[in-house]
């Protein structure tokens, strides 16, 4: 489940900057403008600079890939969470949950396909709220029939009433702490 290090194609704008960062020496006019965004796959937070006259709302999903882009001219670099805006360390958590949403599959496939990852610690323990007992339940019921969607989950364990918050809490764990270990949903 561990992700490889790969480019982000899409991600969603968590800030925009028209004037560039208001803590920059240089002259306004020299400045380029720039968004902050969230990367929809690995969770990576970059920097952007969008295309001048470019149409872009907080929110907004992008395309970053490579070949043309039609609103973001360049991605500038990859900040760390410290690095944020206090208005994307706001929307940060409305986004992961939006992209946890939208993705559902993916991410109820983790309740599916998690592993152990030494002897003594499974990736479901690294939820916030699973313990020893719960991981097993969660077993036990994905080897009778696989999930087949957070409602499935919660509906056949009942001590785990959403699980998509256990999902994006990791997320933002594992964004927020530069020293986390075990990166699940995030690249480092």
């Amino acid at each position: 489940m561990m992700k490889t290090e790969k480019k982000e194609e899409n991600a969603v704008i968590i800030d925009l900057l028209p004037m560039g960062y208001a803590n920059d020496p240089r002259p306004v006019y020299k400045r380029e403008p720039i968004a902050l965004a969230v990367g929809i796959d690995q969770f990576k937070l970059l920097e952007l600079v969008p295309k001048a006259g470019a149409d872009i709302q907080i929110h907004d999903r992008v395309y970053i890939g490579d070949g043309e882009r039609d609103r973001i001219e360049r991605v500038k670099r990859r900040v760390s969470y410290d690095d944020l805006t206090a208005t994307a360390r706001l929307e940060l958590p409305f986004v992961v949950e939006q992209i946890v949403r939208e993705n559902e599959p993916r991410f109820v496939d983790f309740f599916n396909k998690s592993l152990s990852i030494t002897p003594k610690l499974h990736m479901l323990r690294l939820l916030p709220g699973i313990g020893k007992k719960l991981m097993w339940e969660v077993i036990e019921q994905r080897e009778k029939k696989p999930f087949e969607s957070f409602e499935d989950i919660s509906g056949r364990i009942k001590s785990m009433p959403h699980p998509e918050r256990m999902i994006i809490s990791r997320i933002l764990r594992e964004i927020k702490d530069p020293d986390e270990k075990y990166h699940i949903f995030t690249s480092r």
